[in-house]
């Protein structure tokens, strides 16, 4: 897996102070995309030992949330097996902080992908401009939904995170 940034201190991509890992290739390639140079998955540099190590020393704080997965694409085909194996690696040294993920797809398409299991909370579905709502909490269009994924889960019915 590559990578573009690790933002250690971020309030606009889920609820909290979080960690933000913003992983390299997407192939929606949405129209006025802010991340275009995050599509590439080639891009970027490559997600080592050391850039694991500055994620988790970047967690180990108790004033941070969590951390959010965005991108690029998180889920983009090339990236599922590593940020799977992350975000379990996450939930297991921090089961208190919660796991946000930002995807292209909808929940319904990917909803029992092996990582769905440690996510908390998924922002899904393309960004649409012609939907663009800058009023709207951690999305940028109208048509992305913020799911409680812990909550659908026991319910079988989508529930959205509050805001």
């Amino acid at each position: 897996m590559r990578y573009h940034n690790i933002t250690k201190d971020d309030m606009l991509n889920g609820d909290g102070l979080r960690v933000v890992l913003w992983v390299a290739g997407c192939d929606h390639c949405c129209k006025d995309c802010q991340n275009p140079v995050t599509w590439d998955p080639n891009g970027g540099l490559e997600f080592d030992a050391e850039a694991k190590a500055e994620l988790f020393e970047a967690l180990d704080h108790d004033y941070i949330s969590g951390i959010t997965f965005s991108g690029g694409d998180p889920l983009f085909y090339g990236n599922r097996e590593d940020v799977t194996l992350l975000a379990k690696e996450v939930k297991d040294r921090f089961p208190e902080k919660t796991i946000w993920l930002y995807t292209g797809f909808t929940y319904e398409t990917i909803q029992t992908l092996p990582v769905m299991e440690y996510v908390d909370v998924l922002v899904d579905g393309e960004f649409v401009v012609e939907k663009k709502d800058t009023s709207l909490y951690w999305r940028g269009s109208s048509n992305q939904r913020v799911i409680d994924v812990v909550a659908t889960r026991k319910t079988n019915e989508i529930v959205l995170h509050c805001k």
